[in-house]
């Protein structure tokens, strides 16, 4: 028994449960049900993954606040590399911040990252693994495809063109929604204003992971390609969640929300404004109401009769007639 064996038990276990699931919408030799347990094994293992994911967030906004320190001791022991790391370790211990926390989700995340690969590598050779033993499931597995594309082939073994075509795709999509993501996190969630030594280093980061992605990615499986892009897609979504209703203090998602906020509770108050006015003039009592003036008989509105002019000048408007003798 192998080491990693109860692993690749679990992985296939799952993975046979969601298929069973899905069988009942979709045929059990479809692509469809197999590529769908793969994406509920996705949503499942970041389920698990979220309380690492808050500690992530922690540990994340612990490092920034002890930027201005960490660059103070990188300043200060700029000569002295060892000095300079026992400095920034005490530094670690004494405030209870841990720098590999950030990295916990993906490091948690990759033994069942490379569990998949070991299950669809041994699906594409059509032998049992893991809970996978039944001939007839394997076999359904084996012929499983997605647009026409083998979920157990990848980009470098297959020399069909479609194929190429789909991992071609979900290679692009896995490389742009990885830089999206680090790319979302650099820019609306640091610290405006503020030295940040890590900056640099994040800036590289930005551009190696999709690049790494974009060359190991040619001989991951189909299978391996749809868990990876759910993650991110996963990923991205929830730190999008994150930024924008709970952001690091001082950053340009943190303005943002501080302006959402404002304008809400002016709108507020301008609604609560309205509504005690409305119900003021409702319930006053009048004092010193007009009368509304009734309107006039028709005859009365159109005047007396005009005389019938008799002989002799008519006297200008406004003008008294002469008295006679």
């Amino acid at each position: 028994m192998g080491l990693l064996d109860p692993l690749y038990n679990a992985v296939s276990w799952v993975l046979l449960r969601f298929h069973s699931f899905w069988s009942l919408f979709f045929s059990p030799a479809s692509g469809a049900a197999w590529s769908l347990s793969i994406v509920l094994l996705v949503v499942l293992i970041r389920i698990c993954l979220i309380p690492l994911f808050v500690r992530q967030i922690k540990a994340q906004r612990g490092l920034q606040a002890l930027q201005p320190q960490m660059k103070a001791i990188q300043t200060k022991y700029k000569n002295d590399r060892t000095k300079q790391q026992e400095e920034l370790m005490k530094l670690y211990k004494e405030t209870g911040t841990n720098p590999l926390s950030s990295c916990l989700p993906i490091i948690v995340q990759s033994p069942f990252f490379f569990a998949l690969y070991h299950v669809l590598s041994y699906i594409a050779q059509g032998k049992p693994v893991g809970v996978i033993t039944d001939p007839l499931t394997i076999a359904s597995a084996h012929h499983a495809t997605v647009f026409g594309a083998p979920i157990y082939e990848s980009f470098r073994s297959s020399t069909d063109v479609t194929t190429k075509i789909v991992a071609a795709v979900m290679i692009l999509l896995m490389t742009a929604t990885t830089f999206i993501t680090q790319r979302q996190l650099m820019v609306k969630n640091q610290p405006m204003g503020q030295a940040n030594p890590m900056m640099q280093q994040q800036k590289i980061l930005l551009y190696v992971f999709p690049a790494m992605f974009a060359v190991f990615g040619i001989n991951f499986p189909i299978g391996v390609l749809i868990y990876w892009l759910t993650t991110n897609l996963w990923t991205m979504g929830q730190q999008l969640i994150v930024i924008r209703r709970n952001p690091t203090p001082g950053s340009e998602a943190d303005v943002a929300l501080q302006r959402r906020r404002a304008e809400k509770a002016a709108a507020q108050e301008a609604a609560e404004a309205a509504a005690a006015g409305t119900t003021v003039v409702e319930t006053a009592e009048p004092k010193g109401q007009r009368v509304q003036p009734k309107k006039a008989p028709r005859a009365k509105r159109a005047g007396p009769a005009p005389r019938k002019p008799g002989p002799g000048p008519t006297p200008d408007a406004g003008q008294k007639p002469e008295p006679q003798a």
